[in-house]
């Protein structure tokens, strides 16, 4: 088996519900023996960017070295990663970066809780592979993630007609597909959840 070591990262007001598909994923990809690491970000509520980017850093320093190392961002950090990437932090250089349901500029700097994190001026070059999937009906972003961060950003998408923002509501509480692209990122993200 290929050694992998993942860094599950959550969005805002998240507070790594068990029936979410992020807990999902983190049980079943431990379950095949990987390294995974999930951690509650503080303040959710009312997140801090600064803090946030700390946490990223200990976090990504954290992850063992030796097999490929995979990132996995939902919502708002989809947005601490781009931050990282535009201020350079260190330990970027993992193997491949899953970015999923992007908030968008407009929604972000409507609520103040979040609005440090709208996205910083593209273009951005991305440390290693990417690829970004979202719903073709966000209300998080209504101007269309492939518009808003895909095309500006130069990466494969995948929009998923009728997936909102990848969450609860939305039916993402299991979600085989990115289990699937964790084990070979070949696999298609679009599938919906059974």
């Amino acid at each position: 088996m290929t050694s992998r070591s993942f860094l599950v990262l959550h969005g805002w007001q998240n507070h790594r519900p068990r029936d979410h598909w992020q807990h999902w994923l983190t049980d079943r990809l431990t379950g095949l023996g990987h390294t995974v690491v999930y951690p509650q970000l503080p303040d959710a509520d009312d997140p801090d960017l600064e803090v946030w980017l700390t946490e990223l850093s200990r976090h990504l320093a954290a992850l063992p070295g030796g097999g490929e190392r995979v990132v996995i961002a939902h919502s708002a950090s989809v947005l601490l990663w781009l931050h990282a990437v535009a201020r350079g932090v260190p330990g970027l250089d993992v193997d491949r970066v899953l970015l999923v349901g992007p908030p968008s500029a407009s929604v972000l700097l409507g609520y103040p809780e979040v609005a440090e994190f709208a996205p910083p001026a593209f273009p951005l070059t991305l440390p290693g592979p990417t690829r970004l999937v979202a719903g073709a009906d966000d209300p998080y972003c209504p101007e269309g993630a492939l518009a808003a961060y895909g095309d500006p950003l130069g990466v494969p998408t995948e929009i998923i007609p009728g997936a909102a923002h990848l969450d609860l509501d939305a039916g993402y509480g299991s979600w085989p597909a990115v289990l699937a692209w964790c084990l070979d990122d070949s696999a298609k993200l679009t599938a919906r959840p059974a």
